[in-house]
């Protein structure tokens, strides 16, 4: 049987400073750690072998999956003790490896169609996208769906398709492995193992059709509007009356939503968690367990991660906010620029002419704080009321009027 290898041992720098206490393969998506959503959809696909490659913060992992049997699938931990490439997290899975593995980047979302399609195509195989920005990926060139080129984020890529992260390999792979020396970045880099296989024209490629990576904290928000699309309503809290649901809502057991409240699908809500009384809260927002969000609250297409309270007066659209947060009465967080333009966060395009804030964890506001688009708050931040932020605050920064 076939065994899949996930790759989780990293940090996720570029995901800060949401992995600030978290590994970036548990950041929500749909309120389920994305390492769960790739789970799954492999264990869809008939596999139900697994070896997850963890290193930072990796109790988190360890924690939550256990031994996967709750998911219905066998899961073995392989500890990357030093993160030295993508080439040396494969190595270190070979002890476990019993014959054809699946490998799989942890930091995306693919569905089991995908995956399918690659464990049915000939053996050495990858899965390739197409992207409208594909200097930002490996950029890989195809010829009669066989591989011919890779080259890593390249200023005038050769093609539109880029390396999505999931092989098929035999046990060959490790021979070549054997052979890489360091990349420039000092990294032993997996793709260097292919090109034995693309000199002679031995790799497939493999065209998916839904692939969703998760560099940077907005595209949590694009991978949760498209999760959310097949969302399904189930109501396992109480919600009083005079409160108005409309299209797919799921709301968690032991939360309670308020009167003259309004929750417009599709939408998740946690568990333990207090809504209104005359929250509104817009379609593709997910919030964790135990929130609050109180009187007069406007939420929107949002990601509120657990223990936090948004409670009186606050609006908050497009934007991500990690746990144990609490905003002051008034808070509110901007998601347009006037000239319409798309949102650039630290000199990075996001690509996204909606987008508000990334908020870290255990972050306060006082009363009446205005938030602009695009602003970076790191965890334990404090910032003083009435006071305007605009651009990136690094962890424990107090901000004063």
């Amino acid at each position: 049987m076939v065994q899949c290898v996930i790759l989780a041992a990293g940090e996720g720098k570029r995901m800060r400073p949401l992995t600030g206490s978290r590994p970036k393969v548990m950041l929500p998506v749909a309120n389920r750690p994305m390492l769960e959503h790739l789970i799954t959809a492999v264990r869809d696909t008939g596999i139900t072998g697994f070896i997850l490659v963890v290193g930072y913060e990796e109790g988190a992992v360890r924690h939550y999956f256990g031994d996967g049997s709750w998911l219905g699938v066998e899961i073995r931990y392989v500890t990357q003790k030093h993160q030295r490439g993508t080439g040396d997290a494969v190595m270190s899975a070979r002890p476990h490896l019993k014959g054809d593995f699946l490998l799989m980047n942890g930091d995306m979302i693919l569905s089991s169609d995908d995956i399918r399609a690659v464990l049915l195509s000939p053996i050495p195989a990858i899965g390739v996208c197409s992207s409208d920005h594909p200097r930002d990926f490996g950029v890989v060139t195809v010829e009669n769906r066989l591989v011919t080129g890779l080259e890593e984020k390249s200023e005038h890529p050769p093609s539109n398709l880029i390396n999505a992260g999931i092989y098929s390999f035999t046990t060959d792979i490790f021979t070549h492995l054997e052979g890489i020396t360091p990349s420039p970045r000092g990294e032993l880099e997996l793709t260097d193992a292919l090109i034995p296989f693309i000199r002679n024209r031995q790799l497939s490629a493999v065209t998916l059709t839904s692939w969703s990576d998760l560099g940077y904290p907005w595209d949590l928000i694009g991978a949760n509007e498209r999760l959310l699309q097949d969302l399904k309503s189930e109501i396992a809290g109480e919600v009083e009356d005079g409160v108005v649901l409309r299209g797919a809502v799921r709301i968690g057991k032991g939360t309670v939503v308020r009167s003259g409240t309004c929750i417009e699908g599709p939408c998740i809500i946690g568990e333990d968690c207090r809504i209104g009384p005359h929250a509104y809260i817009r379609g593709s927002t997910v919030i964790g367990n135990n929130c609050h969000i109180g009187h007069c609250i406007e939420l929107k297409n949002s990601i509120v991660m657990n223990n936090t309270n948004i409670p009186h007066f606050n609006y908050v659209g497009d934007s991500v906010i990690g746990s144990g947060c609490n905003f002051g009465a008034g808070t509110k967080i901007a998601n347009l620029r006037h000239d319409k333009q798309t949102v650039r966060i630290t000199g990075i395009d996001t690509r996204r002419k909606k987008m508000g804030a990334v908020i870290g964890d255990d972050v306060l506001f006082g009363i009446n704080c205005s938030v602009n688009t695009g602003t970076v708050v790191g965890n334990r931040c404090r910032v003083a009321p009435q006071t305007f932020i605009d651009g990136t605050y690094g962890d424990d920064t107090v901000v004063r009027r």
